[in-house]
């Protein structure tokens, strides 16, 4: 599907959350609740969720990811619900990062460097609104970094010959995590497939 469904439209979903296995299979940290005190979240949408998800969770001063689902209308949606495109929501990866270790700005640039975000509701080969490129964060200051990321790194896309980017950024997305069988899937499953291809353009925090 290739329009986002109205709030009428989408599916109804369920009021009680997916069970999830609380422990991330990678380091053994809590992926459930609310962000650890001290910690920062960001979260990001790269196309499929299992390979975006591997990128963060080796970057020094991240300390948890988990994938959900976000930015539509479907409460408590499953993977299969999302993926027919009647929930409106993207996959997404959910990190929690140490800012005393990480910035947020070295965070985006992972995230625009290791994805096409110009593709609108395609991530090469990953066609649908659940591929869609997108950023949600916490705080308005949080959104004033990110949205100057977007526009530093649109100045190099342009001078590559690139489209216009059309990744979401906005703040006060409801996250619902997906089920246990996707999160750090690709640790679970190392030969699986991982869609992430960027634009080999470097992004410049200028």
């Amino acid at each position: 599907m290739m329009r986002l469904p109205t709030p009428e439209e989408a599916l109804p979903g369920r009021e009680t959350p997916l069970l999830v296995e609380p422990a991330h299979f990678v380091n053994g940290n809590t992926i459930t609740g609310d962000c650890p005190q001290g910690l920062r979240e960001l979260v990001v949408g790269m196309g499929c969720f299992w390979g975006a998800e591997r990128l963060f969770w080796t970057l020094p001063g991240v300390r948890v990811t988990s994938v959900g689902y976000g930015g539509g209308h479907t409460p408590n949606p499953t993977y299969d619900e999302v993926c027919s495109g009647h929930t409106g929501h993207t996959e997404l990866v959910r990190i929690w990062y140490d800012p005393a270790e990480v910035r947020l700005e070295d965070l985006l640039k992972a995230f625009w460097e290791e994805h096409d975000p110009t593709q609108g509701m395609r991530q090469g080969n990953d066609i649908g609104t659940q591929y869609r490129s997108a950023i949600y964060l916490s705080s308005d200051d949080d959104l004033i970094v990110a949205e100057r990321s977007r526009d530093n790194y649109q100045r190099a896309l342009s001078l590559s010959g690139f489209p216009d980017i059309t990744t979401e950024i906005r703040t006060g997305v409801p996250y619902y995590l997906a089920e246990t069988g996707h999160q750090q899937y690709l640790a679970k499953n190392p030969g699986g497939y991982c869609g992430l291809s960027g634009c080999h353009v470097r992004y410049r925090d200028h």
